[in-house]
């Protein structure tokens, strides 16, 4: 009752009253990440350097006012290659967890409902690509196509998929059986319907969650592959990028390495901290609409 009164209010309320209803995790998480977002949009006028030009008289600079983050070794200004590097990195993240989440949650929601032959198959096929710890995969696939984003982009897009695709199967055995579904069924509507347009908006609470926490990890992935030189190259400003390049610096200039390894903590934590206000969330309305 009290959600079909919610949905006859205007929209610039229902999104104020959801926004009140939010857990403080999810507010401070999403402020958090809005941030940074902010910061990597905006980034060209919020510092006057260019984070490629180097300045071989003001190597290793420690912070100061003229560069609160210091330089690096080439004398190029870290807190500017700190907020381009938020353009690499975000973006990278984004992708290589939704577009595999898409196709994953199809594929195990179909299966899960259709079950037989092509339920059998799926599983097969994910039984083979989980056999292989996710780290070795990725770094095996991009040391035989070779360094590069686009790459790194390809071996993720190969094999990400499959957690979804698990979770999204397992939620669909539960609910393929429940009395929504049988009155679909019973009123003639076909399984494209029935999957699309009434069972995977339940089936897709769990994969939102999951996520969260898999952007974060995918995020520490290019970084853990351009710190290992499989990823993206100098100079290019990429996180893990500059956390290698400063790390033979690290007793005299440790800023180098350090404030691009805070900056990958401080997303992380927004993006934990929204995971958790989700799950939160989200059991909230499901529960209100039981």
């Amino acid at each position: 009752m009290e959600y079909s009164k919610a949905l006859n209010l205007p929209l610039r309320r229902r999104l104020a009253e959801e926004f009140s209803r939010w857990p403080m995790t999810l507010k401070i998480g999403s402020i958090m990440f809005l941030g940074i977002v902010l910061a990597g949009i905006f980034a060209p006028w919020l510092v006057p350097y260019d984070p490629y030009t180097q300045d071989l008289n003001n190597t290793l600079q420690p912070p100061s006012l003229t560069h609160p983050f210091g330089t690096d070794n080439f004398g190029r200004d870290v807190l500017t290659r700190v907020l381009f590097g938020i353009r690499i990195d975000l973006p990278f993240g984004f992708l290589t967890t939704y577009v595999p989440m898409v196709y994953g949650v199809v594929l195990g929601a179909m299966a899960g409902y259709a079950g037989g032959f092509f339920d059998g198959i799926l599983m097969r096929v994910l039984d083979v690509v989980v056999a292989f710890p996710f780290l070795v995969l990725i770094i095996v696939i991009v040391a035989i196509l070779g360094p590069g984003i686009f790459n790194i982009y390809l071996s993720i897009f190969l094999t990400a998929w499959t957690m979804y695709a698990r979770l999204a199967r397992a939620e669909m055995l539960v609910e393929r059986n429940k009395d929504y579904i049988l009155a679909a069924r019973n009123l003639g509507y076909g399984p494209g319907r029935i999957v699309f347009r009434h069972a995977l908006p339940n089936v897709i609470n769990s994969s939102i969650v999951f996520s969260m926490s898999d952007f974060v990890l995918n995020i520490m992935l290019v970084s853990g592959l351009s710190f290992l030189g499989l990823g993206v190259t100098p100079p290019t400003p990429e996180w893990g990028a500059m956390i290698a390049e400063g790390r033979d610096f690290i007793f005299e200039a440790w800023w180098i390495s350090t404030l691009p390894g805070l900056a990958l903590v401080v997303t992380g934590a927004a993006l934990c901290l929204i995971g958790d206000g989700l799950a939160q969330r989200l059991g909230e309305r499901r529960h209100a609409l039981i």
